[in-house]
């Protein structure tokens, strides 16, 4: 099967979407499904090694997101490619300007069309202080996903919110996890000791974006109650981003690492006891099951990954979504007691073990097939 991924991120950007795709086309790869790809132009110059074709177009940085680049609007470019190299199924992850070229064009020469819904983006709006917003993005995602033949979502409660927001040909494709990578085993008493704390001391740790929309005034709130609670407590932020110096004025003591690669990643979670995840704009949250996979005790609202995969005190600690005072409450009392954290941290493990990337892959492939027939006017009253 020749397969067209288009994306407005890719690796090696360090994002949810970036780390999916990565995934996934490696397993696309190794399996010969022959891949083309389609992303704004790489800082770097660099190319994907594994992609039969790729097409890199002009893009531009979000204002107060520098980080997140999209793609220009480059559908005669899609068109050329698309004509002379046809693939049998297009699947779009973003929603972007270059994703609306990838589409248009789809339609227009009848090549079938997935969607990925990856990104909580009217969330965004309204952590951004754009509230109005809200009604009219989430209009405009609908519109968007309702013109592909399905659209992906990472979790059954995705599926049913949006089905019951008027979202047609939802499917879920869960989310994998390399447990060889991500594991207990990588603990690192070095990387302990450059943190100043011995091997009895708790560490909690925090991966992902320093911005608005992953909740982090609560993330601060509940750290410092910890470490009231718990005064030899240290606190690991992994990640970077506007909010960074901020946090560290409020942070005094905690560690901050910004940005790290993939191995020294794992070696952070192995080396941590506890992992805090405040977050509520989350559409799967990868962060939640490496941690799980790491052995950590994890606290988070029921919702998303955790909601997925933890079951309240069996495989961590889960509570209700914006109760922030039951979410520190929640921290706080795990943190004070590791025979606890211990046990939570090793059911987790063995709960994730298994949800393994060629399991999803057989997902994607099986729906990317089922959506290869004809496109017929009549049952697609959406077409161009």
């Amino acid at each position: 099967m020749r397969i067209c991924l288009v994306s407005e991120t890719w690796a090696p950007e360090i994002n949810g979407v970036a780390h999916t795709l990565g995934h996934i086309s490696r397993e696309l790869h190794r399996r010969g499904d022959r891949l083309q790809l389609i992303r704004p132009r790489a800082k770097d110059g660099s190319t994907c090694e594994i992609m039969e074709e790729e097409l890199q177009v002009k893009g531009f940085r979000l204002p107060r997101y520098s980080d997140v680049q999209l793609g220009l609007p480059a559908w005669r470019a899609i068109a050329r490619l698309w004509q002379t190299r046809r693939p049998d199924v297009v699947y779009i992850a973003t929603e972007g300007p270059l994703g609306y070229s990838a589409l248009n064009v789809a339609r227009r020469l009848d090549i079938p069309v997935v969607s990925g819904f990856h990104t909580n983006f009217d969330h965004y709006a309204g952590d951004y202080g754009m509230r109005w917003l809200k009604t009219p993005v989430l209009a405009m995602l609908r519109r968007f996903h309702n013109r592909t033949q399905a659209t992906l979502v990472p979790t059954a409660a995705q599926a049913e919110t949006l089905r019951s927001q008027g979202f047609g040909n939802v499917h879920v494709m869960g989310r994998g996890i390399d447990s060889q990578h991500f594991t207990p085993d990588k603990r690192d008493p070095q990387l302990r000791r450059r943190w100043g704390v011995d091997e009895h001391q708790p560490v909690a740790l925090y991966v992902g974006r320093l911005a608005s929309e992953k909740n982090l005034d609560l993330l601060v709130d509940t750290l410092q109650a910890m470490r009231e609670a718990q005064p030899d407590l240290v606190a690991v932020l992994v990640g970077d981003g506007p909010q960074r110096a901020s946090l560290q004025q409020r942070l005094p003591d905690a560690i901050f690492t910004g940005f790290i690669d993939h191995d020294t990643l794992a070696r952070h979670y192995a080396s941590a006891e506890l992992f805090v995840f405040p977050s509520l704009s989350e559409t799967y949250g990868n962060v939640v099951v490496e941690a799980m996979a790491s052995g950590l005790g994890v606290v988070a609202f029921d919702y998303a990954a955790a909601n997925q995969w933890i079951d309240n005190e069996r495989h961590g600690v889960t509570v209700a979504c914006g109760d922030s005072q039951a979410f520190t409450a929640a921290a706080v009392e795990l943190c004070q007691h590791p025979a606890r954290y211990g046990r939570l941290g090793r059911a987790a493990r063995a709960r994730i073990q298994s949800q393994r990337w060629e399991h999803i892959a057989d997902t994607f492939l099986a729906i990317l097939a089922s959506v290869q027939e004809p496109l017929d006017d009549a049952s697609h009253p959406c077409r161009l």
